[in-house]
């Protein structure tokens, strides 16, 4: 089966613009708090999403991106529900951002301690676990950086952990410092 053929929804982020391709949504916006108050108010989002503030950038972008892709999949969720979706992600950037971020206020504590809440999102991995959290994904969480061919190696991936029926559904996520793209796979 073709990939092209597996792409139930795809939503997309990018410096002031978002959008979904299937529903041909194109919508601005000033900043990503306003897109995630957009968001919950088209019900797109179908709850908030806790602790939002609190979230890097790219936890934000991706938890934005994937319910772009869900609404665009027709795939709904509700709080407490579970679904045998995984996620699935890349970024050429990793988590440098959030790192370089933690390591300032490391040195501003006199290299004794970092906050906490800074340190969760040093991991290239958090962006993916806070929108598992969110929208209920059971199915795996996995990080991937590639050098080469990104977004061909992510969906290659995805392809397969879907015919090798890891989950019913993977979400393919590849984020950067200002944006995001998610596409919805199904088998």
């Amino acid at each position: 089966m073709a990939i092209q053929t597996m792409v139930k929804g795809y939503g997309w982020i990018k410096e002031g613009e978002c959008g979904c391709n299937q529903k041909g949504l194109l919508w601005q916006y000033a900043d990503l708090q306003l897109l995630c108050a957009k968001l919950l108010q088209e019900s797109v989002l179908a709850y908030p999403i806790e602790h939002f503030g609190r979230f890097d950038v790219a936890s934000r972008l991706v938890a934005l991106c994937v319910a772009l892709a869900l609404w665009d999949a027709h795939i709904n969720y509700a709080k407490g529900k579970k679904q045998d979706i995984g996620i699935l992600g890349v970024s050429p950037d990793g988590a440098l951002v959030s790192n370089l971020e933690y390591f300032k206020d490391y040195v501003k504590a006199g290299r004794k301690l970092g906050r906490g809440n800074l340190f969760i999102y040093t991991l290239p991995s958090s962006p993916l676990a806070e929108s598992a959290i969110h929208f209920g994904l059971q199915g795996p969480i996995l990080y991937m950086r590639n050098f080469e061919k990104t977004e061909a190696n992510l969906l290659d991936q995805a392809e397969g952990m879907v015919h090798n029926k890891a989950a019913e559904t993977i979400l393919a996520v590849s984020f950067g410092i200002n944006e995001a793209t998610c596409q919805c796979i199904q088998g």
